[in-house]
């Protein structure tokens, strides 16, 4: 110190601490010549007293005027060390570096000056301190004087050139620095650091594209910021990069990838596009690095393919036709099951497009990973029988496309219509919303005959009478219908000429046993007429109620429609078809005279000719109960209409008609009963009710009620 006393003279020590500045600065050109006359003279050690000096008694006082004086003074010292600056570094800067802190705007406005002076007599030396320059540099450039700013930003633009021209600027020590400030939100920040990130990249020696996993997500950050500037800013750094992805041979594209699939789930839209535009080009370029990350990258596109923003959509299906047209190996790492579960969680999206498309993944593995994907089989059966109900036909019929192709199996084509059948009995919306285009899709997808064996199978022993009722009945419906069936009702036709008829004939009459309708519609088709007039005759009263009208009413209307144009051409010859007319004429009777149904089948029945009838016949079809004859007959000794009569132990095909209609009655006996129970359980519910309340009753005086009167049978709604 003394030293330094003796060199310095007091009175440029005083101005050095004056208030105004001009006289500081000529005190601090007086200390650079004399640092100069020292550093030519050797004298380093004074030097440093010197150094020392202005450190202690003015850059670290209290007063701000001394530390003003200071700053001047160690920029004047070392402008006057020159060439010889650098061995003083360590003595000068820190100084400055903490002034940069300063709380005074003046004082922090002076170290910006002070170490812009220092910086360019020392230039590359001062890479040493480079870490500790930028953290001062990042905090001033949002400081909260103007000044300051404007100071920092001149500093800021030296230390760059600097760094640029330098060897030893270190980029391994810089990257976690950068790191750590990505995410802050000031404005001015996040300008100062993408355009350190930009002046980096555009240094060849320095290898920033190596680290952009390290500050990538800050500057997708950057994309949705509210100033302009600062999101053009990061838009451009980015394409900057990316371009350079595309140029180079070696990229960790397994990092970036985790971070691109979180920020395609931006709120902002600017940020989801850039976000899935990198996944996209990721995808073509990135080849077997990216196997890993496929499940996750699914995850980003599925939902971004049902944006609302056009260019993302377009974006994201092509990117997922790129993508789903890679054919990887399970071996090399590919994961089925995370493909999966990524597809079924998307079969929740309240959009019909992304939907859509976890469904054509799945299909796809299916076509190509058979096996992997029914290991996996029970994790997503229920979310595809769940999404039967889709409110969109499109969905619905690929989730069937993907149940038939399951279903190729035996066993798991049995798991498919049992758990369906369940579906239906648990939500019978589903079955009316949908039941008809599930149905028909499977016929055509897995074999109509198949299907209708197995759901007859299931029905007939059904424990749910109603259900089973209600679903032989849409069955029936579809059968009689749809287009996709008429190769099936075609083998119906044939029931007693065929094998193969009358085995199909055979296996749906047990389940059709739950609908007298049905089981009608069925005889009609099959042709096997007098037993058609032996049900009719075996039906009683309570099986005779509005919904079974309701269902006749659907049977009459459905005569007159071209699939049953062959009994309405049959009908030309009443003589050979005796047991027809009688059967509808035996519908006839049951219809009300003032009903639609019954007006068209009489009008159908008056253009029978007259003519065509033989007498024996007549008097045959007539004499006797059909039903009675039937119960004493075997199936081999009663004859059909038509050609059958010839040769019937034959044409009967070995069908037991007396035993199959042993067995419908016995069905309908059994939804007798369940419904006299349940009208009796209704009764009892009411009654029970009206006992609960009798001082509410007698608060409203004596009334008139049918509350114990058992409900009407029309009250229960059926499929129609």
């Amino acid at each position: 110190m003394a030293d330094a006393l003796s060199v310095i003279p007091a009175s440029v020590l005083r101005n050095l601490s004056d208030k105004l500045y001009e006289k500081r600065k000529n005190a601090a050109l007086e200390v650079e010549g004399i640092v100069k006359q020292l550093a030519l003279s050797g004298d380093h050690e004074k030097i440093s007293a010197v150094i020392k000096l202005l450190a202690k008694e003015f850059t670290y006082s209290p007063q701000a005027n001394h530390r003003k004086g200071g700053l001047i003074g160690l920029a004047a010292a070392t402008v006057g060390l020159t060439s010889e600056a650098a061995q003083h570094l360590e003595q000068i800067v820190p100084p400055v570096l903490n002034s940069l802190s300063d709380q005074d705007s003046r004082v922090r406005y002076y170290a910006c000056e002070a170490l812009y002076n220092i910086a360019k007599v020392v230039r590359g030396d001062l890479i040493i301190f480079f870490n500790q320059i930028f953290d001062a540099l990042c905090k001033l450039s949002a400081d909260s004087d103007a000044n300051v700013q404007s100071a920092a930003h001149l500093l800021d633009r030296l230390v760059k050139d600097i760094v640029t021209e330098s060897d030893q600027f270190s980029i391994e020590e810089f990257i976690p620095l950068l790191r750590e400030r990505m995410n802050v939100l000031n404005p001015y920040v996040r300008q100062f650091l993408v355009g350190w990130i930009t002046v980096l990249d555009s240094v060849p020696d320095i290898d920033m594209l190596g680290f952009l996993p390290d500050f990538l997500d800050g500057l997708f950050n950057m994309l949705s910021d509210s100033s302009p500037e600062i999101r053009q800013q990061a838009d451009s750094a980015l394409s900057e990069f990316l371009q350079e992805i595309k140029n180079s041979p070696s990229v960790d594209y397994g990092r970036m990838a985790e971070i691109l699939v979180q920020r395609a789930a931006s709120p902002d839209e600017f940020t989801r596009l850039t976000a899935i535009t990198w996944i996209n080009e990721f995808v073509k370029l990135g080849g077997d690095q990216l196997v890993p990350y496929y499940a996750d990258i699914l995850g980003a596109i599925l939902p971004c393919i049902s944006d609302k923003e056009e260019k993302i959509r377009v974006v994201a299906r092509e990117t997922n036709e790129e993508l789903r047209s890679i054919k990887s190996d399970p071996a090399e790492a590919f994961d089925v099951g995370a493909i999966l579960y990524i597809a079924r969680r998307q079969l929740d999206s309240e959009w019909e497009a992304t939907r859509i498309e976890a469904l054509h993944w799945i299909s796809t593995l299916l076509d190509r990973h058979r096996a992997e994907v029914l290991c996996f089989l029970n994790d997503i059966f229920d979310t595809l029988l769940k999404a039967l109900s889709d409110s969109s036909d499109e969905v619905v019929l690929l989730v069937l496309d993907i149940h038939a192709c399951i279903a190729r199996d035996p066993l798991h084509f049995r798991q498919l219509i049992v758990f369906l059948v369940h579906n239906f009995r648990v939500d019978h919306s589903l079955l009316e919303r949908r039941g008809a285009l599930i149905i028909r899709r499977l016929c055509v997808l897995l074999d109509a005959e198949r299907v209708y064996r197995e759901l007859s199978t299931i029905l007939e022993g059904e424990a749910d009478l109603d259900f089973a009722c209600i679903m032989v009945q849409a069955l029936n419906l579809i059968l009689l219908t749809s287009s996709e069936l008429s190769v099936l009702r075609e083998l119906l036709k044939q029931s007693l000429v065929n094998a193969a008829g009358k085995d199909l004939f055979v296996s749906l009459y047990a389940s059709w046993c739950h609908s007298p309708m049905a089981i009608l519609s069925l005889c009609l088709l099959a042709q096997a007429y007098q037993h058609a007039s032996a049900v009719i005759q075996s039906l009683v009263e309570e099986d005779i109620n509005v919904k079974f009208l309701v269902q006749l009413d659907k049977l009459i209307r459905l005569l007159e429609t071209p699939i049953f144009a062959y009994l309405r051409l049959q009908l030309l010859e009443p003589g050979r078809y005796i047991w027809l007319l009688k059967a509808l004429y035996g519908l006839l009777m049951l219809l009300p005279q003032q009903s639609a149904a019954f007006k068209i089948l009489r009008t159908r029945l008056k253009t029978v000719p007259s003519h065509s009838f033989n007498g024996d016949q007549l008097k045959r079809a007539s004499s006797g109960n059909p039903y009675s004859q039937i119960l004493h007959y075997s199936g081999s000794q009663i004859s059909e209409d038509g050609d059958v009569r010839q040769d019937n132990g034959n044409l009967q095909n070995g069908i037991n008609f007396a035993s199959r209609l042993q067995q419908f009655v016995q069905m309908q006996r059994q939804h007798r009963m369940l419904e006299k129970s349940q009208e009796q359980s209704q009764a009892r519910s009411s009654s029970t009710l009206s006992k609960e309340g009798p001082e509410a009753e007698e608060s409203r005086g004596p009334q008139t009620s049918d509350s114990n009167l058992p409900p009407s049978r029309s009250s229960r709604r059926g499929l129609g």
